[in-house]
């Protein structure tokens, strides 16, 4: 059984790294006000991926921190995937080409011909947020209700070609309280290509459960607040996602 990858989320909202719960930027918490040197930190700890995210572009439409993110993504050495307001062609072919290993996008995935066209020019380097609460997609920074389904979008994404999708339980985000392992294991069934999981990890045996699902077609689990709490240890979270 292949071990189960662990990013380190690195978020950023007005230069700053933070922490949201639930996604309320009015619930946020700062952990650094240097995001190169805190992705750099990470690196220096073992990180064998980033999940570099600028909240202010996911909210606002376009990208507000993308001085930030090319620096991290020209200082460190690791894979990093981008997102955050990413919705044009022109913009995911910039982060290609700027390094990042993939680009993530949510709110323009509901948009079918867009999605062909980026599943068509990136491939693999294309990564697709499918960020639900109470079984319910949102958008626009996890702020607008798109009306769909979580498995009837998730369907439609697998439908479009993308390799592979990051499902986020905006309900479990940040707040300590453990994966969502049902909602996970429903994505899972739906489709047959990889799943990144982020929400809600807050331990080791939150890990190790998450690891039972690799061969289900978990491939990643997204960490944030449990590691700048300390809740748990970078070494420790990569010991409990091995086979």
């Amino acid at each position: 059984m292949s071990d189960l990858s662990i990013l380190v989320a690195v978020d950023i909202v007005e230069d700053q790294v933070v922490r949201l719960t639930k996604g309320e930027m009015e619930e946020r918490t700062v952990y650094g006000d240097d995001p190169v040197e805190t992705a750099l930190d990470w690196e220096k700890q073992g990180a064998k991926w980033l999940h570099v995210i600028d909240l202010d572009g996911a909210t606002k439409g376009d990208q507000q921190n993308s001085k930030a993110i090319e620096a991290i993504l020209n200082k460190t050495t690791i894979p990093v995937q981008v997102g955050g307001g990413i919705r044009t062609i022109e913009a995911i072919a910039g982060w290609v080409e700027r390094g990042a290993a993939r680009v993530c996008i949510g709110t323009k995935s509901m948009d079918p011909v867009f999605l062909a066209e980026a599943v068509k020019e990136f491939g693999e380097k294309l990564l697709v947020a499918v960020d639900a609460r109470g079984g319910i997609v949102r958008v626009g920074g996890w702020q607008q209700i798109s009306g769909a389904p979580t498995l009837d979008a998730v369907k439609r994404i697998a439908d479009a070609g993308v390799s592979r999708i990051m499902f986020t339980d905006i309900e479990r985000d940040g707040t300590l309280q453990g994966p969502n392992l049902e909602a996970i294991e429903e994505v899972l069934d739906a489709v047959d290509f990889p799943v990144i999981a982020s929400g809600g990890v807050t331990s080791e045996h939150d890990i190790s459960a998450l690891a039972k699902l690799v061969p289900k077609g978990l491939e990643g689990i997204i960490i944030g607040k449990a590691l700048y709490s300390g809740a748990i240890k970078l070494d420790a979270a990569h010991g409990a996602a091995g086979p």
